[in-house]
């Protein structure tokens, strides 16, 4: 559907490097996301961080699920539990680095990766445990995607 799409005000931008202050060279904390144009029938919102350069296979930054559909950002600083107190309430999986919630860009030195917001607008809810892996998260909102919201960043560490 067109329309879905990142806003320019999130914390991070199409094409641009992610600030340092949302990476392991900073404070590690998630960056704000704001999006609009999610699609009427949307039953339930999810959101997957990744890096496709990543050594070996893509790596998981971030999975987060059970997003109402009429929110319309993620703070940033998301706390990095299994489950937020809200507003919103969030349910997190584990990322790559195997911690719940938002885990910061963090490539090897001298390399630029790029890191993939990919909000998904699911016309049903997911059953997902808390704290679920990346393999779940994919078997539960693959068959359920009406649309899909990309933003692509980069970040290298000097």
């Amino acid at each position: 559907m067109s329309g879905f799409a990142f806003t320019s005000d999130s914390g991070v931008a199409e094409g641009e490097q992610i600030g340092a202050r949302f990476t392991c060279d900073g404070e590690d904390a998630s960056p704000r996301l704001a999006w609009e144009g999610v699609p009427k029938t949307t039953k339930e919102l999810s959101l997957a961080v990744d890096d496709p350069d990543a050594p070996g296979a893509t790596f998981t930054h971030w999975l987060v699920y059970g997003i109402d559909p009429a929110v319309a950002e993620l703070s940033e600083g998301v706390p990095g539990e299994a489950m937020t107190p809200g507003p919103p309430l969030l349910r997190q999986g584990e990322n790559d680095f195997g911690r719940m919630g938002y885990g910061g860009p963090c490539p090897p030195r001298g390399e630029e990766h790029r890191y993939i917001f990919r909000l998904l607008a699911l016309d049903a809810t997911v059953d997902l445990e808390l704290g679920a892996d990346r393999a779940a998260f994919d078997e539960a909102v693959g068959a359920h995607v009406l649309a899909e919201a990309r933003l692509t960043a980069t970040y290298a560490r000097e």
